[in-house]
């Protein structure tokens, strides 16, 4: 009996391991358009009694849209939602920040991911679309360093600054050895071959965000106003941040900018940034976190967008950092999906939900912006 015991419970442990191994690889293997979680039937309007996950007044389905780099965060927290709360279906387009912006816009979405605030046109078209004189909010729910992933044969660590990072990506820097590179990182054997740089195809809050570091931080080199489209010449354009990645991943010379999640699912190596800090930072989540954790809300009302430090030289800061915003009307939601738009960021915001971000290499909300983002939850209607 007990050595049937512990191999059902070997059994059992290799299944989960399985399980979790499949869903990281499906999570990071595309960013396409179609894409989308959906889930299975059952009861509503109870506690779980395998999670502290609250289903109440959650029922049928919910359409959402919007951000990539929130994906691998977004498939687990549906994941689990759903297996919490039977008889819900949570369905999130992985597109780009652009397109769940418009989709919110024309009311074809519960909410949207984006990775950039709301514009002041984008709020008063939300106008439109939430009624009883609401509007379009950001609630910031995910937070994470912006990886810049290399694939150079036989370089297994790299050092650049924002003024090379800026120079790579419109073109100046043309070669791994040059000299720029190579006095970032003495002692490395750079090649004598070309750089091919990668940058996202469509409208992007990961690009703003990098255009954003770049421009608070080398603008001599990066003079260009931070938009989602990607604004320099030349370089390769791919789809989605998983296409990003896949690109670097399988060419030799390549260079590009994508979640750290999706470095982390593929074994892409990343950038240690020199910021003036007393050593080089790397993307790891609990460094993301130190640059974010200084965010100031700059938004007004029930809306919470962060104003982030590019600039910071702290040390163990790494600032290229991005803040993955869910957007809901602050009233005026749709009857048919208000249930669920609140039970499900109320797990996604409440301790449950945010634990699960820095396995998936996300940085979880610092806690005092967070408990904003949980009140502001609650008071949708």
């Amino acid at each position: 009996m007990k050595l049937q015991r512990k191999n059902r419970l070997r059994a059992t442990a290799l299944g989960v391991i399985a399980v979790s191994s499949a869903l990281a690889l499906t999570a990071c293997g595309s960013d396409n358009n179609n894409d989308t979680s959906s889930g299975s039937t059952g009861g509503t309007g109870k506690t779980s009694s395998a999670s502290n996950i609250k289903c109440d007044g959650a029922k049928g389905q919910l359409l959402a849209s919007g951000s990539s780099a929130q994906k691998n965060a977004m498939d687990l927290w549906v994941k689990n939602y759903m297996a919490a709360c039977k008889g819900v279906e949570i369905n999130y387009k992985s597109s780009s920040s652009g397109e769940g912006i418009i989709a919110f816009n024309q009311s074809t979405v519960g909410f949207a991911g984006s990775d950039s605030a709301l514009k002041p046109e984008e709020v008063a078209n939300s106008k439109k679309v939430c009624s009883a004189g609401g509007q379009g909010i950001n609630l910031p729910m995910v937070g994470g360093p912006i990886a810049i992933g290399f694939h150079l044969e036989n370089v297994d660590s790299l050092v650049l600054d924002a003024p090379t990072i800026a120079k790579i990506f419109n073109g100046k820097i043309k070669n791994w050895n040059d000299e720029a590179i190579a006095k970032l990182n003495p002692g490395a054997k750079l090649p004598d071959k070309a750089i091919q740089a990668f940058h996202r195809s469509e409208d992007s809050g990961t690009t703003q965000n990098l255009g954003k570091y770049l421009g608070a931080t080398a603008k001599a080199d990066w003079p260009y106003t931070a938009e989602k489209k990607w604004p320099a010449p030349g370089g390769q354009a791919a789809s989605g941040s998983a296409g990003v990645a896949a690109q670097v991943k399988q060419t030799d010379g390549a260079i590009g900018y994508f979640e750290l999640s999706y470095a982390t699912a593929q074994s892409i190596k990343t950038v240690d940034i020199n910021t003036g800090a007393t050593a080089p930072v790397k993307a790891t989540p609990e460094n993301a976190s130190k640059a974010i954790a200084a965010a100031k809300i700059k938004g007004t009302g029930k809306d919470l967008a962060l104003g982030l430090d590019y600039t910071t030289k702290a040390d163990g800061a790494y600032p290229i950092v991005l803040v993955t915003y869910e957007i809901a009307c602050d009233k005026g939601n749709k009857a048919d999906t208000l249930g669920t738009v609140k039970s499900f960021l109320t797990y996604t915001s409440g301790d449950e939900g945010q634990k699960i971000l820095s396995d998936a290499g996300y940085a979880p909300i610092p806690a005092e912006i967070n408990s904003k983002v949980r009140e502001t939850v609650a008071s949708l209607s």
